[in-house]
């Protein structure tokens, strides 16, 4: 297996605000191997960890993300909305995660997201640039995106590099799509996901990991069809001491 099976979406979402360093540890704490993030571009070309476009739902901001430049994103405060005790929380600048994610002995998904084809292009070359300087274990890094052009410039980059590819659902050229981009795993929504496509996707070789899970009851018989992995806001339901009765369970560290 690539990753792991339990994936820490955003970090922990559940217990710290999300794509923060606080959700990273929170992850870690929760027992996760590897965690998920999400990586766009300021203004300036400064890679951050960030999911929207705007800074208005994870922030005391307002305004498009590439409207701010790696000082003055450092004003906002991306934690208090999530709860008092994490006011002050920043939106950390991807080498700060990075190191956070190798000090903690974790691996990550980066998720790379962009508006644009060229913006896509420059965030794939930008995130292999900051991934060679953070020194990470390759083998502890996937790359993954719904944008071909910034998987492409990933792979430009570093021939070496994991990469996986991002449906809500899958493409009829899905096949061909993933092969010609070199992917090694496909990402798609779990509610749209049918036995019939994840034994298609196991067959042609990819490893198959759904997003985002977190009802773990629901979600039993998808472990049958051989999904490699969840990402997940709430890893501590997931990470169990045992198996479930129908005997498809995680050890306590998210390992299968």
């Amino acid at each position: 297996m690539i990753a792991a099976r339990i994936i820490g979406h955003r970090g922990a979402s559940s217990l710290a605000p999300e794509n923060t360093l606080a959700a990273i540890r929170a992850g870690a704490n929760a027992g996760v191997l590897w965690v998920e993030i999400d990586v766009r571009l300021l203004g300036d070309g400064t890679a951050v960890v960030h999911h929207d476009k705007t800074v208005d739902r994870c922030t005391d901001g307002t305004g498009l993300l590439s409207h701010y430049d790696r000082m003055s994103i450092r004003r906002l405060d991306a934690g208090r909305w999530f709860g008092d005790e994490f006011a002050g929380e920043r939106i950390p600048l991807l080498p700060e995660a990075l190191a956070l994610i190798r000090d903690l002995g974790l691996g990550v998904n980066l998720e790379l997201k962009a508006t644009s084809r060229s913006a896509a292009r420059r965030l794939g070359a930008v995130v292999v640039g900051e991934l060679t300087t953070a020194v990470l274990p390759w083998e502890g890094v996937l790359v993954s995106s719904f944008e071909p052009a910034a998987l492409e410039a990933s792979r430009k980059q570093a021939r070496s590099l994991l990469i996986g590819c991002i449906w809500s659902r899958l493409p009829r050229d899905w096949r061909q799509q993933a092969a010609t981009l070199g992917a090694v795993s496909i990402h798609c929504n779990w509610r749209y996901l049918t036995e019939r496509t994840a034994h298609a996707v196991k067959a042609a070789g990819f490893e198959l990991y759904c997003y985002t899970v977190n009802n773990s009851s629901a979600f039993l018989p998808y472990w049958e069809w051989g999904v490699d992995g969840i990402f997940t806001d709430r890893p501590q339901d997931f990470l169990v001491s045992g198996p479930p009765t129908n005997g498809v369970g995680v050890g306590p560290v998210g390992r299968p």
